[in-house]
């Protein structure tokens, strides 16, 4: 390229564009999901040309939210999801169900439980030795049956592999004998 000797890159103007700027990328779908208006199925991994925007008011922790717009594929229904930081997941927002997810449900499930556990110990010093005992409990039996399957399996893994051997060979010999006579 050639650069006049006056050329000054200071007085190019800069573009003033808008906040909400929307941008076309590439994505693949983030979750299984149904369309709302055919049905439609759309797997986790299908590839879709999607407008992405930045959501004004919403940032977690200073990471921004984006929200994408992608088309159905059967009946180019419009289809919006957002990030969700928090979660490290995605959120629907419309045009989709987002099917159903035992693991999800079961993480949170637990972490609830872990919760609801922890306040009650905050609350009650006796609600955490009856924890602990029935934790200790537990373990007791876990360590009971771990020991018992080891026993299991030493019992019927003791194969003794020289007499195993050896009543073989004594079996050819027999067999050469017999051939023999």
């Amino acid at each position: 390229k050639y650069y006049p000797p006056d050329f000054d890159p200071a007085k190019i103007p800069k573009l003033k564009l808008p906040k909400d700027r929307q941008y076309v990328v590439r994505l693949m779908a983030p979750f299984n999901m149904r369309c709302k208006t055919c049905g439609e199925y759309i797997y986790k991994g299908k590839k879709f040309n999607a407008r992405k925007e930045t959501v004004q008011n919403e940032v977690y922790l200073g990471l921004p939210i984006f929200r994408f717009y992608i088309k159905c594929t059967r009946c180019l229904a419009e289809i919006t999801f957002k990030t969700d930081p928090e979660n490290t997941d995605y959120t629907m927002e419309h045009g989709a169900t987002r099917n159903f997810q035992a693991e999800k449900l079961l993480e949170e499930e637990e972490k609830r439980m872990q919760k609801e556990r922890e306040e009650e110990e905050l609350n009650n010093p006796m609600k955490v030795l009856e924890n602990r005992t029935k934790d200790s409990k537990l373990e007791m039996e876990v360590l009971e049956n771990l020991q018992e399957l080891k026993e299991l399996n030493q019992r019927q893994a003791n194969v003794d592999f020289e007499a195993m051997l050896k009543q073989y060979k004594e079996y050819e010999e027999e067999q050469k004998r017999k051939e023999q006579d």
